[in-house]
C-alpha cells in the first residue's frame, strides 16, 4: 500500500486527493469512472474474488477493452507483489514509510514486519 500511494504522488495525483482515497465514494475529488474502478478494485482484489458481471458492465461504461485489460493487470500484478513482500516480510525504503504513516496509517496501515 505504502508503495502505490507513493507511485501515485510521483504520478500526479493530489496530495489531498490521496488522502481522501478512503472516502472516494462520496468525495468530490473522485470522478465517476475513479469510483467505479476504486470499486472494482476491491472487489477484485478481495478473496475469494467478488467481481461480477455487473462490475464489469460499470467499468466498460467508462473505459475501453484495452484500458480495462490495463486495469486488470495491474490489480493482479500489486496482490502478487503484496503477497510476495508480506510473505518475504520485505523491509520497506524510508519513503513509503512516510506515505504510509503520512496517508494510510490513520486507517490501519502500519510498517509491521517491513521495518528496515
Amino acid at each position: 500500500m505504502a508503495h502505490t500511494a507513493g507511485g501515485s504522488l510521483r504520478f500526479g495525483i493530489d496530495d489531498k486527493k490521496l488522502a481522501a482515497v478512503w472516502d472516494y465514494r462520496t468525495s468530490p475529488l473522485y470522478s465517476e469512472p475513479e469510483r467505479v474502478t476504486l470499486d472494482f478494485t476491491i472487489e477484485a482484489a478481495a478473496q475469494p474474488n467478488a467481481v461480477t458481471d455487473e462490475s464489469f458492465a460499470k467499468l466498460m461504461r467508462h473505459w475501453s477493452e484495452g484500458q480495462i485489460v490495463e486495469i486488470v493487470g495491474v490489480i493482479a500484478l500489486f496482490g502478487f507483489l503484496n503477497r510476495w513482500n508480506d510473505t518475504m516480510a520485505t523491509p520497506l525504503e524510508e519513503e513509503p514509510i512516510e506515505v504510509g504513516e503520512k496517508y494510510l496509517a490513520a486507517h490501519g496501515w502500519r510498517v509491521g514486519k517491513h521495518k528496515t
